[in-house]
């Protein structure tokens, strides 16, 4: 199935990606593939470029002045950057959970349905069952549907982030991006957050990036290491942890620099 990064059953190609912020480049020479309904974790030191690509498949780095794109990244064989492509469509198909939890200063039923209603979704029970799914999706409507009325504020850490996920769902989206999504979580809600990544991914593609070395090991199927902007080493991930190709990556994984 996977060969030094090839993948064939694909859902994204990035294909000799370079990246720029103004004068400075973030990622140099980046070719990989996605697989469908696997989890790839990014791995790698701060500032090596895994949030940078992370932000890349769904377009949200053009929301940053001055940022400059070269190569190709497919989605389900469409190039995202050509100019006829709208970004908003890709961000719906490509939905993105931050590092730390982000909910509207609205009602938890408001947040889940925000985007579906922006999209043309009106009608109340059509919402409502929206909601619910997406919640139960989430494992979090036990928790939270006799409060829905209530401020997404009054939440947990952990609820808000899985709440967060939920809103993502709701636009019924192809690919979750996962930027850091525990790193400001307790043990036990971080416990909660990879139980549900390992079930959402029989219907999603999950992109995770973590610093957690060990998060990677559980969570995900293939394993990129980056190191100051290039992809070092791509493989299966039990490969990665266990017999790594690149001395380098054996060095960080290991404990020995980042």
């Amino acid at each position: 199935m996977i060969n030094n990064g090839i993948i064939n059953n694909k859902i994204i190609e990035v294909r000799d990606v370079h990246f720029y912020y103004g004068g400075f480049k973030a990622l140099t020479d980046v070719t990989m593939d996605f697989e469908k309904n696997k989890v790839t974790a990014l791995i790698g030191p701060s500032g090596c470029g895994k949030s940078t690509l992370l932000r890349l498949l769904n377009r949200m780095n053009d929301l940053i002045d001055g940022t400059r794109v070269e190569g190709r990244v497919l989605f389900e064989g469409e190039n995202i950057y050509d100019p006829h492509v709208d970004p908003v469509e890709v961000r719906r198909r490509i939905g993105m959970v931050f590092q730390k939890p982000n909910p509207f200063p609205k009602s938890i039923f408001s947040n889940i349905t925000y985007g579906p209603r922006l999209s043309g979704m009106t009608r109340r029970d059509e919402l409502g069952a929206l909601a619910e799914q997406s919640l139960r999706r989430a494992v979090l409507w036990d928790e939270v549907k006799d409060i829905l009325s209530q401020s997404a504020m009054m939440l947990s850490g952990g609820q808000q982030q899985r709440l967060c996920i939920a809103r993502a769902l709701a636009m019924k989206p192809d690919i979750l991006l996962m930027d850091e999504p525990t790193s400001a979580l307790d043990p036990i809600s971080t416990a909660k957050i990879e139980e549900l990544i390992e079930d959402l991914k029989k219907t999603y593609t999950i992109i995770i990036v973590t610093h957690n070395m060990q998060q990677a090991a559980r969570v995900s199927d293939y394993t990129g290491f980056f190191y100051i902007g290039k992809l070092i080493e791509y493989n299966a991930t039990e490969k990665i942890f266990t017999k790594p190709d690149v001395k380098q990556t054996e060095d960080y994984i290991t404990g020995r620099f980042g």
